[in-house]
């Protein structure tokens, strides 16, 4: 039984390629997440005439300057090579479909290899970013880590009432990309006109969809850092370190749990292109 080309078949076909970026990922978002912590420290150090703290965070600073940059270079090296073989995979597999189809679903498996490379990073980003900010805030005080989950399940609550619309305007938008090329073949400029206007009524379906979902998580974003804010300025004993490590880590775990629904979404499509790439001929809705 032939594998199916999905996420799991190029994790397993390129584990050790793989492995080793999201490792350095890992390292680097480690040091990512220390920062405003090291920040705050360090503020609290210099104003009591101490240094020491200041140069902890330099130190970690340049580190993870270093990293950042080796993982880039690495990267671009790693990812290009999935994409060749993959292509070629994909490529032998769909000989048997017109071009046009075919040209349109080895565009579509790049998605795949574009989702290891620029989302799956960010989303372990998320994760680490999520659990230190977590633990710094719930640390500060239990309400803050409680409000914290509070708006991770409000934002899943947000996305997970259009997941299924996620899923069908890309179906929709995937459907007339596969017609592309057969349409330009013909070489008739209203045909070209309709596909384009076909491409862009769906493009605008998907944004306006988005546009809905990311304005409630944005209002429940509002909420979440002014209650935070609130909150942080009448605990006893606060400082001005603590007070910017409490805004820290509360814009930037808005901003990690930001990625749970944009991950979702990609999920949503990639669920679709994994179908699709993998029948042997129409999905149309009908």
């Amino acid at each position: 039984m032939r594998i199916p080309i999905d996420l799991t078949y190029i994790l397993q076909t390129f584990r050790a390629r793989i492995a080793l970026t999201w490792t350095i990922v890992i390292a680097e978002n480690i040091l990512i997440a220390l920062i405003p912590l090291l920040i705050g420290w360090s503020i609290d150090g210099l104003l009591a005439g101490k240094v020491t703290e200041l140069g902890w965070m330099v130190a970690t600073l340049g580190g993870l300057g270093v990293i950042a940059v080796g993982r880039r270079i690495y990267d671009t090296r790693a990812y290009g090579t999935i994409r060749l073989h993959l292509g070629a995979e994909l490529h032998r597999r769909s000989s048997a479909l017109q071009i046009s189809k075919r040209n349109a679903r080895i565009d579509m498996s790049r998605e795949f290899v574009d989702f290891l490379e620029e989302e799956a990073p960010q989303l372990i980003t998320a994760f680490i970013q999520i659990g230190v900010s977590l633990a710094v805030l719930t640390y500060f005080d239990p309400a803050l880590g409680l409000s914290s989950i509070l708006v991770i399940a409000g934002m899943l609550l947000v996305y997970g009432c259009f997941h299924r619309r996620f899923y069908n305007v890309n179906s929709r938008l995937n459907e007339q990309r596969e017609q592309q090329v057969d349409v330009l073949a013909k070489g008739k400029l209203l045909g070209v006109y309709q596909h384009l206007r076909a491409l862009r009524r769906h493009e605008v379906a998907i944004s306006d969809t988005e546009a809905v979902v990311y304005g409630g998580i944005f209002l429940l974003q509002i909420g979440f850092i002014a209650f935070n804010l609130y909150q942080a300025a009448g605990l006893p004993g606060i400082t001005a370190g603590r007070i910017f490590s409490i805004a820290s880590y509360s814009w930037e775990y808005v901003e990690a749990a930001l990625m749970l629904p944009i991950a979702l979404q990609s999920w949503s499509r990639l669920n679709e292109i994994t179908r699709r790439i993998n029948s042997s001929g129409d999905l149309s809705l009908g």
